[in-house]
């Protein structure tokens, strides 16, 4: 997932801009073994009504999902809303409603902008992907040399999830 930017910011970027990022972002994610990356503003722009749906799904080695939706609470409270009726509205489906079409959560979160500040625009995903922050302000902006740093970052983590590591010292 790539975050920064606000929709104000968005509207500013060209298409042709917008189907090289998104070229760009399709090869790194699949030659990184990704099988899609969602791309989110930052967070909102004061006065911006943009929508909170998704605005293009650019399919390829690695889908490309460009999602609009810039304040985090409104998009889980939506996809809790979108639970089917009659199903449990429980972290699955929920997870299901939030990240579709991809089917899981992701697991690299590359911010651009500050690294002392989180996106608004994530709430649930903070809990789940490892975060690279990146001093950039639009996606436009992201080079490849930012792009491979992020992923190189990523791989060099060990990742627990709330775990020790097998050597740690098991001393109270």
């Amino acid at each position: 997932m790539v975050v920064g930017g606000t929709p104000k910011d968005w509207d500013d970027i060209s298409t042709l801009e917008w189907e090289v990022v998104v070229d760009q972002l399709s090869a790194v994610g699949a030659a990184a073994g990704a099988r899609w990356l969602t791309i989110r503003p930052y967070g909102p722009h004061p006065g911006s009504s943009r929508p909170h749906a998704y605005s293009h799904v650019a399919e390829g080695p690695c889908t490309v999902i460009i999602h609009e939706a810039a304040d985090g609470r409104d998009s889980f409270a939506a996809a809790a809303a979108a639970v089917p009726p009659g199903e449990l509205v429980d972290e699955q489906a929920i997870a299901r409603q939030l990240y579709a079409p991809a089917d899981v959560e992701p697991d690299l979160i590359v911010i651009l902008g500050p690294h002392d500040r989180l996106p608004p625009s994530l709430v649930w995903e903070l809990a789940y992907g490892e975060l690279v922050f990146v001093d950039r302000d639009v996606p436009t902006e992201l080079s490849g040399a930012d792009r491979q740093r992020a992923i190189e970052t990523f791989h060099g983590r060990s990742r627990r999830f709330g775990g020790l590591d097998s050597d740690a010292d098991s001393d109270p």
